[in-house]
């Protein structure tokens, strides 16, 4: 990453957002630099798909700079990204399931993939064995894409953003024993939904 003017890679985040508030375009450079591949990857397993992932987190980047002048660093910079990260994939949710216009996922017969495609590599794993692993992918983004919303986002928080318990509550505004409860539930369902493959 190459820095800007002034900057050093001990800025801590909240001081290239407070240096953002007062225009500082090249401070909130640093911060997508640093967040948007969380964002991004936030966005996408909440959503169970990539398509729109960019595009929210385009947004999220775009009013977090718009909000950089009302900044406070009261909690984390990525807690409080996160917490925009999560209003805006909510938003998306009750807007898809309010057209029911989009899949969650592609056809199985519109796939590349599609076994009638392959042609057998012998250097590659027996073909069992890549359809089990994929298999497998599929079914652990089919079940956590069924999850709710807030189990959902508590895990891919814990799991994916490997953020701690305070500032999962923080993003998710409920108390820390309310998060542990929503790790427990969203657990508990992949389990369940995975019984087969584990």
């Amino acid at each position: 990453m190459r820095l800007r003017r002034g900057m050093t890679f001990q800025d801590s985040d909240e001081d290239l957002m407070l240096r953002a508030g007062r225009g500082d375009t090249g401070a909130f450079e640093v911060l997508v630099e640093r967040h948007q591949h969380a964002v991004v990857g936030t966005a996408a397993k909440m959503l169970g798909f990539t398509d729109g992932a960019e595009d929210i987190a385009q947004t999220v980047f775009l009013r977090a700079w718009k909000s950089a002048p009302r900044y406070r660093p009261e909690a984390k910079f990525t807690t409080w990204l996160m917490t925009i990260t999560r209003n805006l994939v909510f938003n998306e949710f009750r807007r898809r399931n309010r057209s029911r216009l989009e899949p969650l996922e592609p056809s199985a017969t519109a796939s590349e993939d599609s076994p009638a495609r392959q042609i057998a590599d012998p250097s590659q794993p027996p073909a069992g064995a890549q359809v089990t692993s994929r298999e497998l992918t599929r079914a652990i983004d089919r079940a956590l894409a069924a999850l709710p919303e807030k189990p959902r986002m508590a895990l891919i928080l814990r799991r994916y953003e490997d953020m701690p318990y305070e500032e999962i509550a923080k993003a998710l505004e409920v108390s820390v024993p309310a998060v542990k409860s929503l790790l427990f539930r969203a657990r508990t369902l992949l389990k369940e939904q995975l019984a087969e493959y584990l």
